[in-house]
């Protein structure tokens, strides 16, 4: 890998090519605020590929499966076998007391006026299902923040669906499935797309593109006092995100390609100045859902190896 301490970027973990001799995939992951990483692993005898899609999200699961989840610390690694698993995940995001949630993308109901089929699932530090229920549909971008909310940003299919939450653009769920949080009027403009999300401290940043030509706006929550205000993002349409104080790094991915644009900015006032922009050559080949922001730290897929970026 180039060298690339002038930029303060950190390679923080790769799939170990022991599991991958074993015929593990790297599937889904996050980031925790304290500073870890959780990966899920599913052997390919569970999966089978989507040929038109690229890297890992274009493998898709036979049916119910048994993976490894391992949770990369300062001290070392950690597994857990997890049976049985009957939701097909889009997104992994750690909670509180070591217990963590799969979430699939999508959701749907059979009938008009019928419930939504449940398509997020919290799991105990053991490894065993605690509850299922609906956050619902098109997600794009899920982050979990310190306290065990789930924040989610939702994608054009959801957001013109039918499901309540999800035509908002914007929500927050805790973890027995009620929605805790809405943008209501306070958004600039009607969210279309999801695009990635951090956590700075109890805030929560969702970033998010609008349709009609508005561009891609940075919007804070501060779930203890209900402030919500929003930027104009100095990037379109970001991969990854992370903010300190004023400082903030977001990257935009060469899709299937070794090379991310990452670019730093200052917040002065109302506005996101761009400071710094850049080519990063990666390890690996950089796809979607490839970026998340944990106080102040981007963490970046890039194939099988995880980067930390600092804002």
């Amino acid at each position: 890998m180039n060298d690339h301490s002038d930029i303060a970027v950190q390679e923080a973990w790769s799939l170990p090519a022991a599991d991958a001799a074993r015929g593990h995939q790297a599937l889904w992951w996050s980031a925790g605020p304290a500073g870890e990483l959780a990966v899920m692993l599913v052997h390919r005898r569970y999966l089978e590929r989507i040929p038109y899609m690229k890297g890992w999200p274009g493998w898709r699961l036979r049916g119910p499966f048994t993976g490894e989840l391992v949770t990369i610390t300062g001290q070392g690694e950690r597994r857990l076998m997890v049976e049985d698993v009957q939701v097909r995940p889009s997104h992994l995001a750690l909670l509180p007391d070591s217990r963590f949630l799969l979430v699939s993308g999508r959701t749907f109901r059979s009938e008009t006026d019928g419930p939504w089929t449940p398509n997020a699932v919290v799991f105990s530090a053991s490894g065993t299902p605690e509850r299922e229920f609906c956050i619902g549909d098109d997600i794009p971008a899920l982050i979990t923040d310190r306290h065990g909310g789930i924040w989610t940003a939702y994608g054009d299919e959801g957001i013109y669906g039918g499901h309540p939450e999800s035509g908002a653009g914007l929500a927050a769920w805790d973890t027995e499935g009620r929605a805790t949080w809405a943008p209501g009027d306070r958004l600039p403009a009607y969210p279309l797309e999801g695009c990635t999300a951090a956590t700075e401290g109890d805030r929560v940043w969702l970033v998010w593109y609008a349709g009609g030509g508005p561009g891609t706006f940075l919007t804070r929550i501060t779930p203890s006092t209900g402030e919500v205000i929003s930027y104009p993002s100095p990037v379109p349409d970001p991969d990854g995100f992370a903010v300190r104080d004023n400082r903030a790094v977001l990257t935009r991915r060469d899709h299937n390609r070794r090379t991310v644009e990452l670019t730093r900015a200052e917040l002065d006032g109302a506005t996101w100045t761009v400071t710094d922009r850049r080519r990063l050559d990666v390890p690996g080949r950089v796809v979607l859902r490839c970026g998340q922001g944990r106080d102040g730290i981007l963490w970046l897929r890039t194939g099988d190896t995880w980067l930390c970026i600092e804002a």
